[in-house]
Parts: C-alpha cells; sequence; structure tokens
C-alpha cells in the first residue's frame, strides 16, 4: 500500500474534473517507453518458533528494515518509526502485519524484473540469517490467528484496522493475513487502456487459479484453494470486485473517476499525519465539506492517495495494476508479469486475448470469478471447457507476445522462458494450493508446520 512522508501542501487543489482525469491521461506513453513494475510480498517468521515477529522486538520487523540499509537503501519515516525503504530497485515496505513488500523499479524487460526480484530476494535472505528470520511465500498466514499477529506503525492502517469490520467480515484477515504478486503496466492512450483493462479484468481469474496458494487457514485445509481470493469477496464490497461498467460502450477515464468518487475515504494525509475519513465522501470534499477537515478542498495529492484506497481485481491509477495473485516463491514472482506483459504489451496478443473473452457477460464473468477461489482450473468458463483449457490457449497468446516482443539476455533468449511455470500448472491441472494440500495429507501428516520448511525462501 502507499507510503507516504510528506503532506505536499502545496500541491495545487483540484479545481475541475479535468484535474480528476489528469493523473490518467498522464500515465499515457508511447509503447517504447511502456515499463513493467512488478509488486511482490512475503510473509516474515521467527526460524525458531515460526512466530511473525514485531515491529519493536530485538531482530523483528524495524532491525530487518535497517538492516536493510547496507544495501543502499534509504530509510522513509513516519511519526519517528522506519516504516519503508527507497533505493534504486524501487521501494520496500510494510503491509499492516509486518509482510515485507517490494515495489519494483519500472523496467524494459521481464529479464530485468526477474533480475530484480533476485537481488531483492538474496538481500533479505542474507539480512535473514544474521536476524533469525525467515520469509515464506504464500497467499495467505497457513497457521496464524489475528491475534497472534503484530500491527505496523503505520497511521493509515490504525485507521482502515478500525474500518473494516463495519463493512465486511474478512477485511483484517486481508490486512493481515494474506501476501500477493502484483503488476504494473502503461498503455498508450485512453482505447488502450480501456482494451487492456477489459481484458486483465475478465482474465483474472485465471491469475487466480495458476497462482491459487492459501488453502489452509490456522493450520487445517480451509476449503479454498485461493482463500485470499475469496477474502476479498467480504471485504468491503464498496471498493472490491470485478467493476462491470468498465465492459460497457464508452468506458474510459470519466467513467472510472467517477467510479472512484463513490468509493468511500478512509483518510486525508496533512502534517505528516493521517486525519480519519473512513466512509466519508469525497465528493463531499470537493466541495469543501468534508467533516474531518472543515473548509478544505482536496489537493490532487489527495485524490491520488483516494485512488489507491479502492481494491478491484483490476485498478487504474496512472497505470494499470493486476491483483488477482496469491503470494508465491521466486519463479512465479518472473512468471505473473511474463503472463501480463506477453498479454497485453503486443497488439496481436492483446486482441487475441480479447477475443476469448469479449462474448462473456457480465454474469458469466462474475460466476467465473466466483468459482475460481474454491474451483481453481477446474471452474466452467462461458461458452463451455474449464478454466485449464482457456488457460492453455491464453498462455499461448502470451508466449506469442512475448516472442513478438523479442526481447532478449546476454544469452539470447527471449522472455518467453519465464512462462514455464504456469505451463507446468496447466499442463498437471493442479494449482499450487491443491500440490500443497497433497504434501499436507501425505508426507506431512497432517502438520502444518511443515510448509516452512519447503516454502521458504
Amino acid at each position: 500500500m502507499t507510503t507516504r512522508s510528506a503532506s505536499d501542501r502545496f500541491d495545487p487543489p483540484i479545481e475541475s474534473r479535468d484535474d480528476l482525469l489528469a493523473p490518467f491521461a498522464g500515465g499515457e506513453k508511447p509503447e517504447q517507453d511502456w515499463r513493467i513494475g512488478t509488486e511482490h510480498e512475503k510473509f516474515v517468521y521467527r526460524r525458531d518458533d515460526y512466530r511473525a515477529p514485531s515491529y519493536e522486538e530485538p531482530g523483528g520487523i524495524r532491525d530487518l528494515l535497517m538492516a536493510m540499509t547496507q544495501y543502499g537503501w534509504e530509510p522513509v519515516v513516519e511519526n519517528g518509526n522506519v516504516i519503508a525503504l527507497s533505493g534504486p530497485d524501487g521501494n520496500v515496505s510494510l503491509e499492516p502485519a509486518g509482510q515485507l513488500e517490494l515495489s519494483g523499479a519500472p523496467l524494459e524487460h521481464l529479464h530485468q524484473t526477474c533480475a530484480e526480484a533476485g537481488r531483492h530476494l538474496n538481500q533479505v535472505k542474507a539480512v535473514g540469517e544474521t536476524l533469525g528470520v525467515g520469509f515464506l511465500g504464500l497467499g495467505m498466514w497457513p497457521d496464524k490467528t489475528r491475534a497472534e499477529l503484530p500491527v505496523m506503525p503505520k497511521g493509515r492502517y490504525a485507521i482502515m484496522l478500525n474500518h473494516m469490520p463495519k463493512v465486511g467480515t474478512l477485511g483484517l484477515d486481508m490486512m493481515l493475513r494474506t501476501c500477493t504478486i502484483q503488476v504494473n503496466l502503461d498503455y498508450s492512450s485512453e482505447s488502450d487502456m480501456a482494451q487492456k483493462f477489459r481484458v486483465g479484468l475478465a482474465l483474472q481469474p485465471l491469475a487466480t487459479a495458476l497462482f491459487a496458494n492459501s488453502p489452509f487457514t490456522e493450520g487445517k485445509p480451509n476449503g479454498f484453494l485461493s482463500y485470499r481470493s475469496h477474502i476479498w469477496s467480504d471485504t468491503d464490497g464498496a471498493r472490491t470486485g470485478m467493476l462491470p461498467f468498465v465492459f460497457e460502450d464508452g468506458f474510459g477515464y470519466e467513467r472510472y473517476a467517477e467510479y472512484a468518487l463513490d468509493v468511500p475515504m478512509y483518510f486525508v494525509f496533512r502534517d505528516g499525519r493521517y486525519i480519519d475519513a473512513a466512509g466519508l465522501s469525497f465528493r463531499d470534499f470537493m466541495k469543501g465539506e468534508l467533516s474531518a477537515l472543515p473548509g478544505e478542498k482536496p489537493l490532487l495529492s489527495d485524490w491520488i492517495d483516494h485512488l489507491s484506497t479502492a481494491f478491484p481485481e483490476v485498478r487504474l491509477k496512472s497505470f494499470l495494476e493486476m491483483r488477482g495473485a496469491d503470494g508465491g516463491p521466486w519463479s512465479r514472482i518472473c512468471a505473473l508479469p511474463a503472463l501480463w506483459v506477453g498479454l497485453l504489451y503486443d497488439q496481436g496478443a492483446l486482441d487475441a486475448a480479447w477475443d476469448e473473452v469479449k462474448h462473456w457477460t457480465i454474469e458469466e464473468r462474475q460466476a467465473l470469478r466466483d468459482a475460481v477461489p474454491k474451483l481453481g482450473l477446474n471452474a466452467a468458463v462461458p461458452g463451455g471447457g474449464t478454466l485449464q483449457q482457456l488457460g492453455k490457449r491464453i498462455l499461448d497468446v502470451a508466449e506469442g507476445g512475448l516472442n513478438a516482443r523479442g526481447r532478449l539476455n546476454a544469452a539470447g533468449d527471449n522472455e518467453s522462458g519465464f512462462l514455464d511455470p504456469l505451463r507446468e500448472i496447466i499442463v498437471s491441472g493442479r494449482t499450487p494450493a491443491e500440490m500443497l494440500l497433497e504434501r499436507y495429507r501425505g508426507d506431512w501428516n497432517g502438520d502444518v508446520a511443515r510448509i516452512y520448511e519447503e516454502q521458504s525462501f
């Protein structure tokens, strides 16, 4: 989630509807300037007892962040607490219960993306050896209750933790017990954004299935393959979901802005602190009628902050975020951007992917999204067949898109090899979660703690 360290009081005020659309239009880039930004989260645990460390304890999350500075990372401080790091590889930040996230730099090709992920994981592993902590790549804590987890000292999280139980039953689980991999991608125009948004949204259930990796809750199977995805179905209906309006004629920046204006607020950031505005209206804010900040109108930075508090399956800011995947191991960190770059960064592939999904109805898209957390690749797709069968065709399209890009490494390989972990999943028909469940019922003998030995970075 977004980390703020300055109030931006000298930002321009929002004075017109054009100001609301400016971040979207400002994201337009010619194809040669398109970049790939990959985000990945992982759980941090004590190696001696698998406990989630607190922020303050010796060898805890604060010490972890400070130890990372030996690699050139610069601390980001909020109210005296180091809550993030900045550097040439992007930003390292904390999710609410201490999940560690790398928000990678905007890179030209997937070889750079995978090298960046490798650098980061090598750094955290080296620091972890010193501090006695390990890192787990899953979509959800496999054994922790909410009460067993710490809360990081970030102002926005206190507001969200208070608000979540008022709008859904699983929002606290989303904050405290989940991890994801995401990729951020560019567009050249409003129409290009719309086509990419539609393809990304329709096929997000495929990404959810391929990366499904959260089958345990509090030490037992939970009946889902991606419980993380299920959690989003009851987090906060006003800011989540499949956004049917994206598929309507005329969809563009203005329609998304209207949606975002209707998303209830969380906060306003002023003078280094977060002001609780949970549940209030950004439309009222624009009229100077926000009860949490009477008489003030929003700045551009307030709108940017607000856009980061909507959580649909695909999100628009000044780029598009693909948000459907569970957290996972190193190989799948590279595979997620490979999937979406292959589909969205070559026009022929984008058109072919759209041809696969353009006839689906609103109801069919929603039914697929609802089925995937439990059924994974066995979910039925509109028009017949399973998600596994559709996935094979879509991976062929993505491979074609990556081949067409022709971005080579020093050995002369293009980017398509990063799809190999997904090919293996499609051929087997078994999601990562199903493989974990087989181990649980087999040689783990029902002991979920074995996951720390076998799934750590």
